[in-house]
């Protein structure tokens, strides 16, 4: 299973329920890679985007441990049992794990590959995605250069977990 996230220096993805910053390159990366694929996320992710609408051209599963929350288009479990149930349906390679913080932890074990977008700079943030530089597990294989939007300068990383 793969990761995808947009990480500040500190690794705080989100302040409120919002991304700490829309930066357009990051947002076609984003859809490029997800298009056609499963995306799984917590209901205040879901709630987070356009009209809290499931993402277009994508399988959206949402976990949440509200047993009545119920979204057009997208499938619903309420626990990590029935997540992994579910998951079993795809191939891993196409399963992307888009957040909050709280998915994003009870996953990561899971997972073998993170695309991490780093920007170099310090948001106020409330959310946090693992940091990946701290696990000796997880490994940089792929980076790009220095991108810039305005004046914010991000790079495209792609992690991947060592094999035991």
């Amino acid at each position: 299973m793969n990761l995808i996230a947009a990480v500040d220096k500190n690794w705080a993805i989100g302040l409120n329920n919002k991304l700490l910053v829309s930066i357009p390159a990051d947002m076609k990366f984003f859809r490029e890679t997800t298009t056609g694929k499963v995306v799984v996320m917590g209901r205040k992710t879901l709630e987070s985007f356009p009209n809290g609408l499931p993402l277009k051209n994508r399988t959206n599963i949402v976990l949440t441990s509200d047993k009545s929350y119920n979204v057009k288009d997208a499938i619903i479990v309420h626990d990590m049992d029935t997540l992994k149930e579910e998951l079993k349906k795809y191939p891993s390679e196409d399963i992307y794990v888009i957040g909050g913080e709280s998915i994003y932890r009870q996953l990561l074990d899971d997972c073998d590959v993170a695309h991490i977008t780093k920007i170099d700079f310090a948001y106020e943030a409330d959310a946090y995605f693992p940091n990946l530089d701290e696990k000796e597990e997880w490994v940089i294989t792929a980076d790009s250069d220095e991108q810039t939007y305005f004046d914010l300068e991000y790079y495209f990383y792609k992690y991947e977990k060592k094999k035991a």
